[in-house]
């Protein structure tokens, strides 16, 4: 590996630095020019600070460099370093510069040597990821008031221990299976699938543990297993995962149902506590009693109501023998009243049709009575209207122009058939034709005079 340095910062052309400003220069220089890459060695000197940052020095058997990881880079490691592992980091070179000591700030850390493992676990994790196997609408609830409980484990591992003293604690009755197989070895990751068969075989349990305490990535390797892996996933009895510790994960993890950060954690998920079964226990039988009581005090009451309402036979037969009397009673007053009243209706209505019935003979009286009355009316009026017909005839008859020519008058004419009143209105020689009672005469006017002259 070839590591070019190219100087470029003026602060080296200046003529006199102050400490600082020289330590200041290196770190940029040191920080510009050398990329971040990984480094093997040996941690001694580590130090946990209580603001969660790793201290150590990484060493091998010719040299020593110092090294800081915070705690948002040291959170993600996944497991606690110790003096004497062997490690690679991925790393910044800088320098701190109030002691001017060039140091490592790491970003990355896992143990020496897993680096391909560590490679093919994400290449199974994301083929098996594709494959649908870690999709959570897959994966079921364990009962949670399981028949048995079976366990895949080592008979000499810790895990075992811890999963029966919590299940003892935790759920006493529940019987517990054990499916013993190795946990780390060459032919672990077979002999844990052929004991995940044969427990779906058997079908005596309810939930499956899988559990192993914690370790470095090669101790568990046998439960990032591509056969282990696909088994779980496709097991009929839901698995519950518990493997290493909290910050190990595993492919069997992934593909699990349920998974539980440490073994003594997933036995804890496997079942009810019994002390909580009690208690619902003691709940619902509190509340069976209740209810059997508020049954107990209806009934008593129901009984209470019916003991009041009975009654004698006697006593029965004689209300009813009164309810019999009182229905005949009211039976002859329903027959009596209407048939009473429909009799007087009819009376009523005889009398008025009697009233109705015409009286001829009165009716001929008022008739003959009428006519007289008519006869006479008729007669006084003929004989008004004679004595009006012989008034206007006698008015007439005055009134009649040939009665005035008799007494002596005559009526003149002028050409055109009008009466003349005025002389005045006449000329001489006008001819003029003149009625007279009896006969005409023409005339022809040769001298005309005025009221005034005649007179």
């Amino acid at each position: 590996m070839t590591i070019e340095f190219s100087v470029t910062n003026n602060a080296f052309a200046r003529d006199i630095l102050t400490v600082a400003q020289l330590n200041q220069a290196v770190g940029q220089l040191l920080e510009r020019s050398i990329p971040a890459l990984w480094v093997r060695g040996e941690i001694s000197n580590f130090t946990a600070a209580a603001s969660g940052h790793w201290y150590f020095t990484l060493k091998d058997s010719r040299a020593s460099v110092r090294a800081v990881m915070f705690r948002s880079r040291a959170s993600a490691v996944g497991f606690m370093p110790r003096a004497g592992d062997q490690v690679e980091i991925r790393a910044r070179v800088s320098l701190y510069e109030p002691r001017g000591d060039y140091q490592l700030q790491a970003d990355a850390m896992r143990r020496a040597g897993v680096g391909n493992l560590y490679e093919a676990f994400l290449r199974l994790k994301e083929q098996l990821a594709s494959e649908g196997l870690f999709d959570p609408a897959r994966k079921r609830e364990p009962a949670r008031l399981p028949r048995a409980i079976g366990v895949i484990t080592s008979l000499h591992a810790a895990a075992l221990r811890d999963v029966l003293s919590a299940l003892a604690r935790r759920a006493p009755q529940v019987p517990v299976i054990i499916y013993p197989a190795p946990v780390q070895g060459a032919d672990a990751a077979g002999r844990l699938a052929a004991q995940l068969r044969l427990a779906n075989e058997r079908a005596e349990v309810d939930t499956l543990l899988l559990v192993r305490g914690g370790g470095s990535i090669e101790d568990l390797w046998s439960f990032n297993d591509e056969g282990l892996a696909r088994l779980v996933a496709a097991s009929e009895i839901p698995v519950i995962s518990g493997v290493g510790h909290e910050t190990d994960f595993t492919i069997a993890d992934f593909v699990a149902d349920v998974r539980a950060p440490t073994p003594t954690a997933a036995a804890e998920l496997a079942c009810v506590p019994r002390s909580e079964l009690l208690g619902r226990v003691m709940h619902a039988a509190q509340a069976m009693a209740r209810g059997q009581q508020r049954r107990l005090e209806r009934a008593a009451q129901r009984l209470d109501r019916a003991a009041a309402q009975l009654v004698s036979p006697a006593q029965r037969l004689e209300h009813q023998r009164e309810r019999l009397n009182s229905l005949r009673f009211r039976l002859a007053s329903a027959w009596a009243g209407p048939q009473g009243r429909r009799s007087a209706r009819v009376n009523l209505l005889t009398q008025r049709l009697a009233h109705r019935v015409p009286d001829t003979g009165r009716a001929a009286d008022r008739l003959n009575g009428a006519l007289r009355q008519l006869g006479q009316a008729h007669a006084r009026m003929l004989a008004q209207r004679r004595d009006k017909l012989a008034a206007a005839t006698a008015q007439l008859r005055a009134l009649d122009p040939g009665n005035t020519l008799a007494r002596g008058y005559s009526i003149a004419r002028d050409a055109e058939g009008r009466i003349v009143r005025d002389a005045a209105a006449l000329a001489a020689g006008q001819a003029l034709d003149l009625s007279f009672a009896q006969g005409g005469a023409r005339v022809e006017v040769t001298q005309t005079r005025n009221t005034r002259d005649a007179a």
